[in-house]
Protein backbone atom coordinates (compact mmCIF):
# COMPACT_ATOMS: atom_id res chain seq x y z
CA UNK A 1 0.00 0.00 0.00
CA UNK A 2 1.43 3.40 -0.92
CA UNK A 3 0.64 6.70 0.79
CA UNK A 4 0.09 10.13 -0.59
CA UNK A 5 2.19 12.31 1.74
CA UNK A 6 0.02 15.41 1.22
CA UNK A 7 -3.24 13.73 2.09
CA UNK A 8 -1.86 11.22 4.62
CA UNK A 9 -4.21 8.61 3.24
CA UNK A 10 -3.70 5.47 1.17
CA UNK A 11 -3.50 6.23 -2.53
CA UNK A 12 -5.58 4.48 -5.19
CA UNK A 13 -2.48 2.97 -6.83
CA UNK A 14 -1.65 0.93 -3.76
CA UNK A 15 -4.98 -0.91 -3.43
CA UNK A 16 -3.68 -3.89 -5.40
CA UNK A 17 -0.96 -4.50 -2.80
CA UNK A 18 -1.63 -6.47 0.33
CA UNK A 19 -2.96 -4.50 3.26
CA UNK A 20 -0.85 -5.93 6.00
CA UNK A 21 -1.27 -3.00 8.42
CA UNK A 22 1.65 -2.87 10.84
CA UNK A 23 3.96 0.09 10.49
CA UNK A 24 2.23 1.37 7.37
CA UNK A 25 -0.94 2.09 9.29
CA UNK A 26 1.02 4.31 11.69
CA UNK A 27 2.83 6.27 8.96
CA UNK A 28 0.43 9.25 8.96
CA UNK A 29 0.66 9.52 12.74
CA UNK A 30 4.45 9.30 12.65
CA UNK A 31 4.58 12.04 10.01
CA UNK A 32 2.42 14.34 12.13
CA UNK A 33 4.49 13.68 15.24
CA UNK A 34 7.67 14.34 13.25
CA UNK A 35 6.32 17.61 11.89
CA UNK A 36 5.34 18.79 15.39
CA UNK A 37 8.76 17.82 16.74
CA UNK A 38 10.49 19.78 13.98
CA UNK A 39 8.25 22.76 14.59
CA UNK A 40 9.08 22.63 18.30
CA UNK A 41 12.85 22.43 17.80
CA UNK A 42 13.01 25.07 15.07
CA UNK A 43 10.40 27.56 16.28
CA UNK A 44 9.20 27.21 19.85
CA UNK A 45 12.42 26.27 21.64
CA UNK A 46 14.60 29.09 20.21
CA UNK A 47 11.88 31.61 21.03
CA UNK A 48 11.72 30.45 24.66
CA UNK A 49 15.53 30.65 24.92
CA UNK A 50 15.43 34.22 23.57
CA UNK A 51 12.72 35.17 26.06
CA UNK A 52 14.84 33.73 28.88
CA UNK A 53 17.90 35.76 27.75
CA UNK A 54 15.77 38.92 27.52
CA UNK A 55 14.41 38.39 31.03
CA UNK A 56 17.95 37.91 32.38
CA UNK A 57 19.06 41.10 30.62
CA UNK A 58 16.16 43.06 32.11
CA UNK A 59 16.80 41.72 35.61
CA UNK A 60 20.53 42.39 35.26
CA UNK A 61 20.03 46.09 34.47
CA UNK A 62 21.79 48.28 37.05
CA UNK A 63 21.81 51.96 37.90
CA UNK A 64 24.07 53.79 35.46
CA UNK A 65 23.51 51.41 32.54
CA UNK A 66 22.67 52.89 29.17
CA UNK A 67 19.58 51.29 27.67
CA UNK A 68 17.42 51.44 24.56
CA UNK A 69 13.67 51.06 24.97
CA UNK A 70 11.29 49.42 22.53
CA UNK A 71 10.07 52.93 21.65
CA UNK A 72 13.59 53.97 20.63
CA UNK A 73 14.38 56.09 23.68
CA UNK A 74 18.05 56.13 24.65
CA UNK A 75 18.94 56.90 28.24
CA UNK A 76 20.80 56.11 31.43
CA UNK A 77 19.09 54.26 34.31
CA UNK A 78 18.71 56.48 37.37
CA UNK A 79 16.35 54.55 39.65
CA UNK A 80 15.22 50.92 39.67
CA UNK A 81 12.03 49.71 41.30
CA UNK A 82 10.38 46.29 41.30
CA UNK A 83 8.73 46.48 37.87
CA UNK A 84 9.73 49.92 36.60
CA UNK A 85 12.71 52.20 36.34
CA UNK A 86 13.50 55.86 35.73
CA UNK A 87 15.60 56.73 32.70
CA UNK A 88 17.43 60.03 32.22
CA UNK A 89 17.62 61.08 28.58
CA UNK A 90 19.61 63.71 26.70
CA UNK A 91 21.65 66.69 27.81
CA UNK A 92 18.61 68.39 29.39
CA UNK A 93 18.28 65.41 31.77
CA UNK A 94 14.62 64.66 31.21
CA UNK A 95 13.53 61.76 33.41
CA UNK A 96 11.08 59.18 32.11
CA UNK A 97 9.50 56.33 34.09
CA UNK A 98 9.23 53.11 32.06
CA UNK A 99 8.44 49.47 32.74
CA UNK A 100 11.22 46.87 32.69
CA UNK A 101 9.49 45.00 29.88
CA UNK A 102 10.02 47.96 27.54
CA UNK A 103 13.83 47.58 27.73
CA UNK A 104 14.99 46.39 24.33
CA UNK A 105 18.74 46.48 24.77
CA UNK A 106 21.25 47.15 27.54
CA UNK A 107 24.04 48.98 25.72
CA UNK A 108 26.42 48.96 28.70
CA UNK A 109 26.12 45.21 29.21
CA UNK A 110 26.61 44.62 25.48
CA UNK A 111 29.78 46.74 25.51
CA UNK A 112 31.12 44.85 28.53
CA UNK A 113 30.39 41.54 26.78
CA UNK A 114 32.20 42.68 23.63
CA UNK A 115 35.20 43.87 25.66
CA UNK A 116 35.40 40.59 27.59
CA UNK A 117 35.24 38.58 24.35
CA UNK A 118 37.98 40.72 22.81
CA UNK A 119 40.14 40.27 25.92
CA UNK A 120 39.60 36.49 25.78
CA UNK A 121 40.50 36.49 22.07
CA UNK A 122 43.69 38.44 22.76
CA UNK A 123 44.61 35.99 25.52
CA UNK A 124 44.11 33.06 23.17
CA UNK A 125 46.25 34.76 20.51
CA UNK A 126 49.00 35.47 23.06
CA UNK A 127 48.94 31.84 24.24
CA UNK A 128 49.22 30.60 20.65
CA UNK A 129 52.17 32.90 19.98
CA UNK A 130 53.90 31.71 23.17
CA UNK A 131 53.34 28.09 22.15
CA UNK A 132 54.79 28.78 18.70
CA UNK A 133 57.84 30.44 20.23
CA UNK A 134 58.39 27.45 22.54
CA UNK A 135 58.22 25.06 19.61
CA UNK A 136 60.63 27.12 17.56
CA UNK A 137 63.09 27.35 20.49
CA UNK A 138 62.94 23.57 20.98
CA UNK A 139 63.61 22.97 17.29
CA UNK A 140 66.61 25.36 17.34
CA UNK A 141 68.22 23.53 20.29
Amino acid sequence: MTYNIFLLMPSAAGNAESQSGGLQSFLPILLLVGMFALMYFFMVRPQKNQEKRDAQMREGTQIGDEIVTSGGILGRVVTIKEDSLVVETGADRVKIRITKTSILKNVTADQKLIESRQAALETVKANREAAKEKKSKKKNK
